[in-house]
């Protein structure tokens, strides 16, 4: 900061020496005006200049007390805690309590009204996108905030019980202090599942316990992810895994044999001792909760759901539309892909007598995921900016979901790599149900290129190092990131279309267009039954009459949608809606842009926009 020195004064002019010359009186008239202009000036610059220190002071303590309360959190948001100011913390698991939930909900009052006290247009034009963000972020949060006990921690698809091991068998060990944090962690996963029990508890108490068929659900997987009879044999994931990790440390001369020793035995005892123990213990105490007469229903079946439903659709989606908006909007993009379906039949009447399924299998030339990713990369080049700065793609792993989580765990998901660290990356493909090649192919497309991995990098490494950037990192926007998924991963079928042209089979090419509507017909169906059952309280019976419509009429089949559906509110809307708000933002460009559209140009707006809400992107996309 230069730091200004008041104009010394001038001796009296009876004491100056004979023959200097008299200050005349405009150049004194101008300097009274500088120091008054200067004077103002000074006061307007540290008033305007307020706010944006104030909000990047604001940003700056939110990241680092967020950090500091999750160790897991923020080992997967940065890798080297140092580079970011961040020496000494205690590793710390939260677990929830009643009076820690209100004490967060009245932290965020109080951060929302911080951020209110701002006048945003004092902001540039970053921190001013950021802010909104943040705004709008918070408000939702305390808007879900009022009916907490709509939330599922254990849900049977996507709850604590089946992710935890996950996070913990893919926790990174770059130094000798991760390997120490990783131990504390585990020793604390007793005090974090009970805490859940606990909000279970809650939940039963204002009538918002899950269904009994859910809570079998989990109450089997904290039976098997967990047992004892791996863990006694050492054969367990979360053993094999951390012996892995250490003895790449090892290798690295980060540590030595007798301490690799020392941790594997005290990470076997807290297996043993402590989550295997934990596991049980949740088990045990969802049977006392167990009650047979709670029936599987959506949201709008309990008094209140309805209204937390569409709160929870805008926050999971990003979409500002009503739902019967949303509504109209699916059935309209049903209509046209039912009719894609009928034009590619009745252009190939054949495609209805042959099992071209099997066919693509065998004609599809790539075996492995290593070619598929290579190839989807070389084909995304044309309409995809490349990552600036950076010679060649990130590393990326491809691993096989341990069988004892395939029955509970996603088809396919990918692990976001740190801030600060985007060299390597994981994708998990559930082998359960053995993934064709044409289905392995579009599924790394969604999770690899030009999906997950490539929107996550990209954007990490074009964004600015600031506080604002780094608060977003915070904010989960799950319309654009699983819109962007789906978005690309309808390309992939398009590729792979090429793919088969390329080899001279025009009608297996046709078969894949079908397979692309199909899949978009599908994800649009179970979209409009999660409105049906969150919203319109459709039970099972009427979904089934549904489906048939469709020639969907199995009774396992319509089972399994409904309760997956009723289990995972909003899910299929995150991708399927994000998708659509995606397609109609295209369109804007398109309009906006005129001759200077590209998809090139929109892809690389998306990107660096980076996540958000569908409306602050077509403000953006506007301004």
């Amino acid at each position: 900061m230069q730091i200004w020195h008041p104009v010394q004064k001038e001796r009296p002019l009876q004491n100056q020496p004979s023959g200097t010359r008299k200050c005349p009186p405009n150049r004194l008239l101008f300097g009274a005006v500088f120091l008054a202009l200067f004077g103002i000036l000074t006061v307007f610059l540290f008033t305007y200049r307020r706010d944006e220190r104030l909000f990047e002071n604001l940003c700056s303590r939110l990241f680092r007390e967020e950090m500091l309360s999750n160790t897991l959190n923020m080992h997967y948001t940065i890798a080297y805690p140092e580079h970011f100011d961040i020496y000494e913390y205690d590793s710390v698991l939260p677990a929830y309590s009643r009076e820690g939930r209100l004490r967060g909900q009245a932290q965020t009052e109080n951060l929302l009204a911080a951020l209110k006290s701002l006048n945003p247009e004092k902001l540039p034009k970053q921190d001013r996108y950021a802010y909104d963000l943040l705004c709008g972020h918070l408000e939702n949060s305390l808007a879900l905030g009022e009916t907490p006990y709509f939330e599922e921690p254990l849900s049977p698809s996507s709850g604590a019980q089946s992710q935890l091991p996950i996070l913990l068998a893919e926790y990174a060990f770059r130094t000798e202090q991760d390997v120490r944090d990783y131990l504390k962690l585990l020793d604390q996963t007793d005090e974090y599942f009970a805490s859940l029990l606990i909000f279970e508890q809650e939940k039963a108490q204002a009538g918002l316990l899950m269904a009994s068929s859910s809570l079998d659900s989990v109450i089997e997987q904290c039976d098997t992810i967990l047992d004892k009879a791996s863990l006694k044999t050492e054969t367990h994931f979360l053993q094999s895994t951390f012996r892995e990790r250490i003895l790449s440390l090892v290798s690295e001369g980060l540590l030595s044999p007798d301490q690799a020793k020392k941790y594997v035995v005290e990470n076997n005892r807290l297996l043993r001792t402590v989550l295997q123990p934990a596991y049980e213990a949740l088990a045990d105490g969802l049977c006392l909760l167990q009650d047979e007469s709670i029936p599987l229903a959506g949201l709008a079946s309990r008094e209140g759901g309805k209204e937390y439903y569409e709160r929870l659709l805008a926050e999971q989606t990003g979409s500002s539309r009503s739902v019967p908006e949303i509504e109209e909007l699916l059935l309209q993009k049903m209509s046209e892909e039912s009719g894609q379906m009928k034009a590619l039949l009745n252009a190939n009447p054949e495609l209805l007598a042959r099992d071209y399924a099997s066919e693509i299998e065998k004609a599809f030339p790539y075996r492995t995921a290593a070619q598929m990713l290579s190839d989807l990369q070389l084909r995304m080049k044309e309409v995809f900016p490349t990552y600036e700065g950076v010679s060649g793609a990130p590393a990326v792993a491809v691993k096989s979901v341990s069988k004892s989580l395939q029955k509970y765990c996603a088809p396919a998901f990918y692990l976001t790599p740190p801030m600060d660290d985007t060299s390597s990356n994981v994708i998990y493909i559930n082998e359960k149900n053995a993934p064709s090649r044409l289905s392995l192919y579009t599924t790394l497309a969604h999770e690899g290129y030009p999906g997950h991995l490539y929107q996550s990098v990209f954007y990490n490494r074009c964004r600015e190092d600031c506080a604002a950037a780094r608060v977003r990192e915070l904010l989960w926007y799950g319309g654009y990131l699983e819109g962007w998924a789906l978005y690309v991963e309808f390309f992939s079928f398009d590729y792979a279309s090429q793919l088969m042209e390329e080899r001279g089979e025009p009608l297996l090419s046709a078969a894949i267009q079908l397979e692309k509507h199909n899949r978009s017909l599908q994800l649009c169906l179970s979209s409009l039954i999660d409105v049906m059952i969150h919203y319109e309280n459709a039970s099972q019976e009427q979904i089934g009459n549904f489906l048939s419509s469709f020639g969907i009429d199995n009774p396992s089949a319509v089972s399994s949608i409904y309760a997956y559906v009723a289990e995972e509110p909003a899910n299929y809307p995150k991708y399927y809606l994000g998708y659509l708000e995606i397609l109609d933002l295209k369109e804007r460009a398109r309009t906006l842009w005129q001759d200077d559209y590209s998809d090139y140009a929109f892809h690389r707006f998306f990107l660096e926009q980076g996540p958000s809400p569908f409306k602050m992107l077509q403000e953006a996309l506007e301004n």
